[in-house]
């Protein structure tokens, strides 16, 4: 079940690409950070909230599927797919190419929350975190 979802644009820079001319391979992970930031921001509980909460939510686990490789100035449409929430959360990305919507790579992570202090586990999710899914849900 599909919780929220947002949207964010890169146009391929540069200095993301390799010897060969294409995205290199774990840039894909940072273009999946900017667009589960863009999540997190739209269910209002962005890095600073978190960091206020005292909680992180590191990554646990990624899997990815490189479809075709992404190239310079390419403009990149990154989704952001938000399944679960507790006991971690599950994230979807989808990368298309912004032109032809063509899909160029698929993932799938999970990241659990910490609390800071104690470094241990919290299988619920923070009450900031929830009143936020529930008001996009109105």
């Amino acid at each position: 079940m599909n919780l929220v979802e947002a949207e964010a644009i890169v146009e391929v820079p540069f200095h993301d690409l390799d010897p060969m001319n294409v995205v290199w391979h774990g840039n894909y992970l940072k273009y999946m950070e900017i667009a589960c930031s863009k999540l997190l921001e739209k269910i209002g509980y962005d890095y600073k909230v978190m960091q206020e909460d005292g909680v992180v939510y590191p990554v646990a686990k990624v899997e990815m599927k490189y479809i075709k490789s992404a190239t310079f100035a390419q403009k990149l449409i990154i989704k952001a797919i938000l399944e679960e929430f507790e006991p971690a959360l599950k994230v979807k990305y989808i990368i298309k190419d912004a032109q032809t919507n063509e899909t160029i790579f698929k993932a799938s992570a999970m990241n659990i929350c910490v609390d800071v202090k104690s470094g241990k586990s919290v299988y619920e999710a923070p009450e900031k975190f929830k009143e936020g899914l529930k008001c996009l849900s109105i």
